[in-house]
Formats: C-alpha cells, structure tokens, sequence
C-alpha cells in the first residue's frame, strides 16, 4: 500500500516537473513584447562562419536603446522601435537595419545592408543574452597557452587574384586581441577577438560593414588566413612580423590631370540647387573637399572629425564640403540617405549629392582628377583656389597614433594656409 502511495506521488511530481518544462519551453520559443536588457553576445553568419559583436540593450527615458561593441568603441543606436514581437533598429548615419523577433532571452532576425545600385545584402543575425561572468567572443573555453599576436605586421590581402598591401596592429591581454588592418584607402576599423593556441580570429560591426578574420601562425612565425567583408567580399590574408611596416607611397595616388587646371565642380544640394566651387561662398576660403558617401564607415570617422573641426575653423576663413557618391542613381533616394547622415552625425557643412558610390563612376564625375580609387578621398584648395593636397584614404581613431598624426598634419596644413594673404583677386 505505501509503495503504491509512494509511487503515485512520484509520478504527480514528475507530472508537475514535466508540465513545468514544458511551460518553460513553450516560453522560450514563443515571442515577447519587450528584449531582456542586458548584454548579448550578437553575431552576423558570413560565409567564413560567425562574426561576433556585442550588443548592449538598455532603456533611457522609457524608450530601448542598443549599444554596439567592439574593443573600445560603443555604437549607441536610438533609432529603436518594438512592434507585435519585433525589434527593428537603423543604424546611426547609415540606411542599414537590424529586424529581430525577440525572445525571453534571445534575438533572431537579419541585418540589411544596402549596396551598389540600391541592392540589398541580408545577412543572417542571431543574439542571446550573456552571464558576464562567461563572456566570450569566439571561443567559450579559453586557452592559456596562446600565440603572442602583438605588435605590428606587415599584411597582403589577396582577393581574385589581385593582391593588396596592409598593415595589421594588435594589442594582446591573455586570449584577448584588439586592434585594427590599415589599407591604402581606410581602416577595418576596431577589431576585437581571441587567440586560441595557434589561431585567432577577429571581427567587428558597427552598423556598416561586416569584417571577420580567421588567422594562424605558421611554422616560419608568419600568420596566414581569411578574411570576409559580407557576404560577398572574401580575401586570404599573409603577414609577417615588421615593426617598420608602412603603406606610405603603395597606395593609389589621385592628382589633377593638368597642375595648372583649376579644380572645380557644379553639383546639386539635398534641395536640388546647383552649388559650385566657384561660389562666392567660396571665395577666398581655404576649402576642404572630401569624397565620400554615407554608406561608408570611413568616411563617418572623418565626418566625425570635421563636424568639431569645422565649428572650430569655420569663423577663421575655413569651408568644407562634401560630396557625396550614394548607393542610389536617384536623386532624391540619395538625398533622403545623406539628410539622415547630416542628421545623425550633426554635420552642418555643405553636403552635396555627386554620383553614385562606383569609383568609376565618380572619376568619370571630376573629370581634372587623375581618378577617384577610395573613399574617403581629401582634396584641400587654398584662398587663390589652387590644389594643395590630395589624400586619398583615412586613418581613423581605431589605428592609435597613425589618427592622432594625422589629424596634427591637417590641423598643421590648414594653418598654413590660412595664415597665407588673401589674394587681391581670386577667379
């Protein structure tokens, strides 16, 4: 009788455990109103595996915001909206997205990139919230006995069959590895990874561009691997340790066509009136001409220098202008992508629509120049309207001393210049 008793109370309890499991279950799979807040550990599927990031949610002023993070940057995202279950965000400066059904504890959608010609590249986005106590990028069980990747390294990129010159630079702590690749035309921006053993592997994503490198070190000390930018851009990656690496004279080199050519241009504003060089808003001005697009994450780290900068310079005899090569052939498809640039990244310096992003395309647009190989592209035009540099490229905060160098460089030439006469006539 006690056995029977005992037996039954058994099977209710496992009954019990059995229905709680199954609530339990049934919650974790069934959409929420609201994301968990909390820090998660975010990643974008390439074709050479996850990318990972982290992603903060939080909430400010009853309204959720994210947080981006990789190495030391933070990304904060505010554009924000939660409807029937799903969670949409837009990237600050970028027409970019994130659509993600939320769950107790995870997020599960895409991230829509927009590309050349207005196509639309969905990579595949996944998110589950993280016990901070083990954290981790790529590897959920850390080594102690890694690889040193510290310190700077000579890097060629090799993509069909053309193959481009780099320099790596990383710090190391333990597995973690921070750092960033600087190219001819720009920086992959603020990697962050893990070494494990012999091999590492880095990535970032900011709202832009996707990067994810997977790296070993070979027998001769050399490190050889992949990289993916997307889904569609994919490199094997050389490097050797050097500690003089640098990419001075290997990059493109955009000059006028005739040195005695005046630099000029006549393109439309976001309201559709033609604005040129020649302007007597122009005129006597040092003027600071930069090439770019919204799309680019380069060419928001230099906006991002040039909007304090031109508040600065501005009263001192200083213009800036900015043209701006799209995603879009349609005027006003770009001209509504470069006003939520403006908007977001508080720029308050001429901002013009000149072509589409087809580096092609854009030379075609400025005819004087030589070509047009890299965004962002720098042209600087003294008080007389005469070229004085062309810089093709642009270091961001994520190369260290290489951006704080070259910001005191142009600071330095800016001063130059404005410290010249003003010429008595100018045409």
């Amino acid at each position: 009788m006690y056995a029977a008793v005992w037996n039954s109370a058994l099977g209710s309890i496992s009954r019990l455990a059995l229905a709680g499991l199954l609530v339990t279950l049934a919650a974790c799979g069934r959409p929420v109103d609201e994301p968990q807040t909390g820090r998660y550990r975010a990643t974008l599927t390439l074709p050479g595996g996850e990318a990972p990031f982290g992603l903060e949610i939080g909430k400010e002023n009853d309204r959720f915001v994210l947080y981006l993070e990789n190495a030391a940057e933070r990304t904060r995202v505010d554009n924000v909206k939660l409807t029937d279950g799903e969670l949409t965000a837009v990237f600050p400066g970028y027409e970019n997205s994130l659509q993600a059904r939320m769950y107790r504890d995870r997020l599960e959608g895409s991230v829509t990139l927009i590309k050349d010609r207005s196509k639309e590249q969905v990579i595949p986005f996944h998110a589950r919230l993280q016990d901070q106590s083990a954290a981790y990028r790529f590897y959920k069980e850390p080594l102690t006995d890694n690889a040193d990747l510290a310190g700077r390294w000579e890097m060629t990129l090799t993509s069909d069959g053309k193959s481009s010159p780099a320099v790596a630079i990383f710090e190391q702590q333990h597995d973690r590895i921070t750092g960033t690749v600087m190219t001819t035309t720009g920086d992959h921006r603020f990697l962050e990874g893990q070494v494990h053993g012999e091999q590492a592997q880095l990535s970032t994503f900011a709202g832009g561009l996707a990067y994810l490198y997977k790296v070993k070190v070979n027998g001769h000390g050399e490190l050889e691997g992949e990289m993916w930018q997307g889904l569609a851009s994919h490199s094997t990656v050389k490097a050797r340790r050097n500690d003089d690496a640098t990419l001075e004279g290997k990059g493109p080199d955009t000059q006028l066509k005739d040195e005695k050519s005046r630099f000029d241009f006549t393109f439309r504003d976001l309201e559709g009136n033609e604005v040129s060089l020649h302007d007597e808003k122009f005129r006597n001005k040092v003027v600071v001409v930069t090439l770019g697009g919204s799309w680019c994450p380069n060419c928001h780290d230099e906006a991002v220098f040039l909007v304090p900068f031109y508040k600065e310079y501005r009263p001192k005899g200083v213009e800036i202008v900015a043209l701006m090569f799209e995603r879009h052939g349609e005027f006003d498809r770009a001209a509504q992508a470069v006003r939520g640039y403006r908007k977001d990244l508080g720029i308050e310096f001429t901002t013009l629509i000149a072509g589409v992003s087809d580096t092609d395309e854009a030379s075609k647009a400025l005819p004087t120049l030589t070509g047009i190989y890299g965004y962002p592209t720098t042209i600087v035009v003294d008080r007389a309207g005469t070229v004085r540099d062309i810089h093709v490229g642009f270091s961001g905060p994520a190369t260290g001393k290489h951006y704080e160098e070259y910001v005191a460089e142009f600071r330095g030439l800016i001063d130059q210049l404005l410290a010249e006469p003003v010429p008595a006539t100018s045409g």
